[in-house]
């Protein structure tokens, strides 16, 4: 039971059905019976809108698990398998949240399971993924918040769908695709062969692998524990992009064979190669010079230069090791403004607060001051080629809240007034967060609230950026490749 009780605090979610009846979508009911003739049992499940903050200010959660602002988090509401239940707690959030009490958010799968998604990709947008994810797995005796992603995820630049079918170039947005999550081969050819029996080609489905071999699969409650977003991010039309997150033109099915059958387990999946051999290190002398320009502009305060490292470890660290490597994804590279990454152990149902190391560098609060401010500066890596989208946000450092974010269109030609006779100051980029901006355009005006929509004057931060999807690799960029982005906090001398 004290597993269910940390994962119910995790929930954060806002749902729709996900069942969009007037979507074209294929026939999902002739591939519910296709499936059942071939001896499963199909059970279908929703889509629905995961919202950290809304959960953390209902009291339900102790922080905000470092929610991307940028964009509003899908997830898989999957039922339980035959035989099963969702724990009582689920089934009352579900209630409460106008779904099905049958479904969770979080779920355990058996080896000869699948789950499966039949519907629409986002409309057009900068990035968008299918990304499956363990949250909870046994380690050395204890069950274990690990949280890692499974592999790659299957993004705008791999997918099949209608209009990329085999994962061709074309366009891979608002297209029909079929998504199957399993661990066994068998399971996954039966699946397809249904599927294209009632006219889905086989041209237009995804497997995504679940790695049996380095988890524990199963469904009693020491099993592992998993769960699978969608992230759009960025909708070139704002409005087509909050009527396909109130109701996702997809559904999702949960397939279990009535009749067991030999495994025949899928490998661990090859991971796509970050890095292209050209990196942007011939801008740290620009950078350099722009630092020095910011720091003259505002000589007459008092500044702080923060510290840039990684956000986050790699993702199978946590299998190995039972630390919480808080999912990261691989198609993207995280930094923030503090002294290292989250190494902790994390303790099976203790506090879910996240390590952030303040020995060196303590930290850094905004006040309401005209003279107190912060200046975010760096390369704009969009226009590198580094990667397809770039972001950075202000965070509660105690809760881990982000209140919102600033993209790389904002980011566009901010560096030639502090740098207007150099050519490279189209690739570099400065940004003001305060409490009151005063007209600057170019400046992030810090919300106080309400609870975590915003961040207090006495309240801790940090600054995140995420630097997500290089076309050429088709994946996260490389660390190594990649200038670190910089942050200054200026304040009145005393």
């Amino acid at each position: 039971m004290g597993k269910y009780l940390v994962i119910l605090i995790l929930v954060a979610i806002s749902i729709g059905t996900g069942l969009a009846a007037n979507a074209d979508i294929g026939d999902v009911d002739a591939l519910k019976q296709a499936l059942e003739q071939d001896g499963f049992t199909v059970q279908q499940g929703g889509i629905g809108f995961f919202d950290a903050i809304r959960v953390y200010n209902l009291g339900l959660l102790p922080c905000a698990l470092g929610n991307n602002p940028s964009t509003k988090y899908l997830t898989y509401f999957v039922p339980p398998a035959p035989d099963h239940k969702v724990p009582e707690l689920f089934a009352k959030i579900a209630t409460s949240l106008a779904i099905s009490k049958n479904t969770s958010a979080f779920w355990n799968l058996g080896q000869d399971e699948a789950i499966v998604f039949v519907g629409r990709t986002p409309p057009e947008c900068k990035y968008f993924c299918y990304d499956a994810e363990m949250l909870f797995t046994a380690f050395r005796n204890e069950t274990r918040w690990i949280w890692t992603c499974l592999g790659d995820p299957l993004n705008n630049l791999v997918i099949k769908t209608a209009g990329t079918p085999d994962g061709l170039p074309g366009n891979p947005f608002n297209q029909t695709t079929v998504i199957i999550a399993t661990a066994d081969k068998g399971i996954d050819r039966r699946i397809r062969a249904a599927a294209q029996s009632v006219g889905y080609p086989d041209n237009i489905t995804n497997t995504q692998v679940i790695p049996s071999t380095m988890l524990n699969m199963g469904l009693e409650n020491s099993s592992d524990t998993f769960t699978l977003f969608i992230r759009p991010a960025l909708f070139q039309d704002q409005q087509a992009g909050e009527a396909y997150i109130n109701r996702v033109p997809a559904t999702i099915l949960r397939i279990t064979p009535n009749v067991s059958e030999q495994l025949d387990p899928f490998n661990v999946t090859e991971l796509r190669v970050r890095g292209t051999g050209t990196t942007e290190f011939s801008l740290l002398d620009d950078l350099n010079k722009l630092r020095q320009t910011i720091l003259t502009k505002y000589s007459s305060l008092n500044a702080t230069e923060l510290p840039t490292s990684r956000w986050f470890t790699e993702q199978y660290t946590g299998l190995q090791t039972g630390i919480n490597t808080w999912g990261p994804n691989n198609d993207c590279c995280y930094l923030w403004t503090a002294n290292q990454p989250v190494t902790s152990p994390m303790p099976p149902f203790s506090s879910l607060l996240p390590y952030y190391n303040f020995s060196r560098n303590p930290p850094i609060t905004l006040g309401n001051d005209s003279n107190e401010f912060i200046i975010v500066y760096g390369v704009n890596h969009v226009a590198t080629g580094k990667c397809s989208y770039l972001n950075f946000a202000p965070y509660g450092a105690d809760i881990w809240n982000g209140v919102g974010a600033v993209h790389d269109p904002e980011l566009a030609g901010t560096a030639e007034e502090y740098l207007p006779d150099n050519p490279n100051a189209k690739y570099l980029y400065v940004y003001k967060i305060a409490r009151n901006c005063e007209g600057d355009p170019h400046c992030y005006e810090l919300p106080y609230g309400p609870g975590g929509y915003g961040i207090g004057t006495n309240q801790p931060l940090y600054i995140a950026w995420r630097l997500y999807l290089e076309k050429a690799t088709r994946i996260g960029p490389a660390y190594s490749e990649i200038v670190y982005d910089r942050a200054i906090k200026f304040d009145p001398k005393q």
